[in-house]
Formats: C-alpha cells, sequence, structure tokens
C-alpha cells in the first residue's frame, strides 16, 4: 500500500550542522578591521600539526592554515550568537573534531594562509549540549499524527499510540513557538526550515516538547517540528548494495519506486510468528488464530479501532516492533515483502524505517500502517532526538 499519510521520521540525524549556523551568526556581529573583508571558511579540523590546523572545510575541500602566536582563538558554546561572552583560549585546546570558523589574515605571505581569528565549537561541548537535548526531548517531548489544526487559536490536536497506548495529545503554540518543517526530499533536522503553523496539515507527523500535563496529553509547547512523508508497501524487484538501494514494486500503484538506505535507517525483520500473531491484532482476530491469513476479518477504518482490540489482548504492538532483530540492506533478496516510512517522492525516496518478513502483515494495510506510523516516530526517542540542537 502506499498512502499520502504523512509520517514521522526520527529526529536522530546527524545535526552537526548547528554549528554552521551560529559560527556564520558570529562572523556576522564580529566587528571586521579595515575596509577590507578577510576570507574565512567553515570546517572541521582532522589534523594538527605544529602551528598547522588542517580542515576539512563544509564546501568538501581540504585546506591547511598556519596559526601564528597573534591569531586570536576563541571558544564558543553551541547556540552561542555572538563573542561578547567567548572564552579566549590557546592553540593547544584545540582538538580534531572541533567545529572552526577560520578568518584568514589578507595580509598574510604564503600560499596556505595564516589564520587572524579563529572561533571554535568544542567537540566536547557539542556532544553535551547533544546529551542533554535527548534528556529534554524525552523527558518533555511528545508527537503524533496530526488530526487537526487551529491556527487562529494556535492549537494542533495529535493522535499517538496504537491499542491500549493511543491517546490524543493537543499542541498549544503561541507566537514565541519555534516552529519547523522538514525540507523537501531531506530527514535532516538540521535541514529543517522555520514555518508557520497553516503549513501544518492534518496527517503530517509533528514532534513538540514543552511543558506538559502528567498524562502528556496537553502541552505548551515551546518548539515544534512536523513534516509530509510517504508509507510504502510492496515486494522488492531488485537491490543494488553497492548504491545502497534497493527497488519496490509498491502493491497500490503498481509501479517501481527507488527506496536509497542511509546509514540511519531503522530497518528490522519480524519473525513469522510475530508478524502472524500482530496481524490477529490488527484484524482484531484471537493471537493464537494463526494469523490473518486464515480468517476474513476486516480492520476498523484507519486501523485505530483494531489496533485497540488487539492491543487489550497483550500490551502495545509496537513493542513487537522494537524487539524484532535488526537488519542490514544485505540481508533482503529479491521478492521479500517490505513495509516502509520514507520521505515523500514519486519515484526515488530515502527510507526512514523499513520492516520486512510483514507479509501478513498485508492483509490489514491500513491498520498496520498506522502501527509502523507510530513506531517510525516513537522508538527509540532516545534515538530520535540525539541530534536536536
Amino acid at each position: 500500500m502506499t498512502s499520502k499519510m504523512k509520517c514521522w521520521v526520527p529526529f536522530l540525524r546527524v545535526h552537526v550542522g548547528l554549528s554552521i549556523t551560529f559560527l556564520a551568526a558570529v562572523l556576522l556581529v564580529t566587528p571586521m578591521a579595515g575596509a577590507q573583508v578577510p576570507s574565512r571558511f567553515l570546517g572541521t579540523i582532522t589534523a594538527i600539526g605544529g602551528n598547522t590546523l588542517t580542515v576539512k572545510t563544509d564546501a568538501g575541500d581540504v585546506r591547511q592554515v598556519e596559526v601564528p602566536a597573534k591569531a586570536a582563538i576563541k571558544r564558543i558554546a553551541p547556540g552561542q550568537k555572538d563573542l561578547s561572552t567567548a572564552d579566549t583560549i590557546q592553540f593547544s585546546d584545540l582538538a580534531t573534531g572541533d567545529r572552526v570558523l577560520v578568518k584568514l589574515d589578507p595580509d598574510a605571505p604564503g600560499p596556505a594562509g595564516q589564520a587572524l581569528q579563529i572561533v571554535a565549537v568544542k567537540q566536547a561541548d557539542v556532544v553535551l549540549k547533544q546529551q542533554k537535548d535527548r534528556e529534554d526531548w524525552q523527558q518533555r517531548g511528545v508527537g503524533g499524527l496530526v488530526k487537526s489544526v487551529d491556527s487562529a487559536a494556535g492549537v494542533i490536536v495529535l493522535t499517538s499510540g496504537t491499542g491500549a497506548a493511543a491517546k490524543t495529545i493537543t499542541v498549544h503554540t503561541t507566537k514565541a513557538t519555534m516552529i519547523k518543517r522538514y525540507a523537501p526530499a531531506s530527514v535532516r533536522f538540521d535541514e529543517a526550515q522555520p514555518a508557520a503553523i497553516d503549513a501544518i496539515h492534518a496527517g503530517d507527523q509533528l514532534r513538540a516538547r514543552g511543558a506538559k500535563n502528567t498524562e502528556g496529553t496537553d502541552i505548551a509547547a515551546e518548539e515544534v517540528i512536523s513534516g509530509t512523508f510517504r508509507n510504502i508497501s510492496g515486494t522488492i524487484a531488485s537491490l543494488d548494495t553497492a548504491s545502497s538501494s534497493l527497488v519496490v514494486k509498491d502493491l497500490t500503484s503498481k509501479k517501481l519506486v527507488t527506496i536509497h538506505i542511509t546509514p540511519e535507517a531503522q530497518m528490522r525483520r519480524l519473525p513469522d510468528m510475530m508478524a502472524r500473531i500482530l496481524a490477529a491484532r490488527l484484524t482484531g482476530g484471537a493471537a493464537g488464530s494463526g494469523g490473518a491469513r486464515g480468517g476474513n476479518a476486516q480492520p476498523a477504518p484507519g486501523g485505530a479501532g483494531s489496533g485497540q482490540r488487539g492491543g487489550q489482548g497483550g500490551g502495545d504492538p509496537q513493542q513487537f516492533l522494537t524487539r524484532a532483530p535488526v537488519i542490514q540492506l544485505a540481508d533482503l533478496k529479491k521478492g521479500d515483502a517490505v513495509m516502509l516510512v520514507s520521505t515523500d517522492g514519486a519515484t526515488e525516496v530515502t527510507a526512514i524505517t523499513l520492516l520486512a518478513g510483514v507479509e501478513p502483515l498485508l492483509e490489514a494495510p491500513a491498520a498496520s500502517q498506522s502501527l509502523l506510523n507510530n513506531w517510525s516516530m516513537n522508538a527509540g526517542s532516545g534515538a530520535a532526538e540525539s541530534a536536536v540542537q
């Protein structure tokens, strides 16, 4: 089944790009001496030798720069916007992995160039901030599928979870709430763009963090991120491990879709018995009845009702997915049935979550995709927010 139901992308994508934003901001607010603006570049330190830094720039090239004793070296905290409270550090305090903004001395001789100023974000500081933000998203975050949006009131209603864990969440926003949307064809948090609340639509996936009630059903959001993603069910027509991609024949459109697999994609395989039990629960059947293959039970509209009946029989069905074995692209083969959540696209998409061993679940597609949506969003909230800054 292919659906334009919009599905959640775990936040957990690389977010070292945050350094670019605030280092660039520093560049704008730092006074320049003289009329000539020195050249500069952003990047990550890959080696240090003597008084020379080797930096892999964000443009992809490698540059070396000498750092004379007169160069000003500042350490700025992640998220800091100017140098007024930055600490002055020594060249010996720099380390590989640190993010740096290097401003070159336009009057220095030599082809390598000399640094006039270096603004550094220590890798250890980034890791610490990521850890704190991950904990904050876990403690104060909520997420789900958007049910409705009241732009005038600033209220967004979500549905979250399946089975006995299903609930409705009300998200309250104000003018101070930071609202972002994932960029088209992107699953990276750092590429998300500021957006108005009316950019959010029913069916989108959304996550928010802020002050919430004890039940987690009402939250005053400080930050919101949402996106439109795609659900695909089909069989694998071909695989190319060299290019980390596979081609799936969509069961609904009967068209071929190229799926790109990144290192961040969640990939699991349901054991056959687990898949049969899940299918039975999602269609309201008995867990021991041998799965959905043997009956004609149909899921309730949207899968919510059937998921709840099944969940009452033995806990949250999403836990089945969490316990399913992790697989790699090489573990798949032509003809395997898969269900996945991906970026939105017609013929080429990037996988976010891929589940194999789903043949029994394809007989309850609506309920199964609802299950997959919520699992993709909630599985590993710890992982999902590790890159949020």
